[in-house]
């Protein structure tokens, strides 16, 4: 599992692993609200964030942005899941790249789960996500 550093190339097919992973882990984001963040992620998100990803075969399979000390995003394909590809980001994220904090929506308990289970501790958390929606979020810190 050989982690590369994305380009601009690589933004549609991450966006593509975004939606399908989205789909399968935030049941309680609304149709509406994914179909509102989907060209948003794609053309606002990913161009300012580090992106790096694993690809099987020849189709990225999972990917994570970075940004400062930082973790902005980290999805895998559901295809892909529970195979190690969310873990060996994660490591490379802390012990490569220096990341130390992750925000997760509270109500995606798998990745809660997945960042306690990493090490990351409770920060803080706040009532609304970054866009002022109604998306409670866990900061979470090294």
């Amino acid at each position: 599992m050989e982690i590369n550093k994305a380009t601009e190339k690589d933004f549609d097919e991450i966006t593509a692993v975004w939606e399908a992973s989205v789909r399968a882990t935030h049941d309680f984001l609304p149709e509406m609200e994914l179909q509102y963040l989907r060209p948003l992620v794609r053309t606002e998100f990913l161009p300012v964030v580090q992106v790096y990803h694993i690809r099987q075969e020849q189709d990225i399979v999972a990917f994570l942005g970075v940004l400062e000390d930082k973790i902005e995003m980290l999805f895998v394909h559901p295809a892909a899941m529970k195979k190690g590809y969310g873990r060996q980001l994660l490591r490379f994220a802390i012990d490569d790249l220096q990341m130390t904090k992750v925000d997760v929506n509270e109500q995606n308990p798998n990745a809660v789960g997945f960042y306690l289970h990493a090490g990351f501790k409770l920060l803080s958390r706040s009532p609304l996500d970054s866009m002022g929606k109604p998306f409670p979020i866990l900061h979470l810190g090294l």
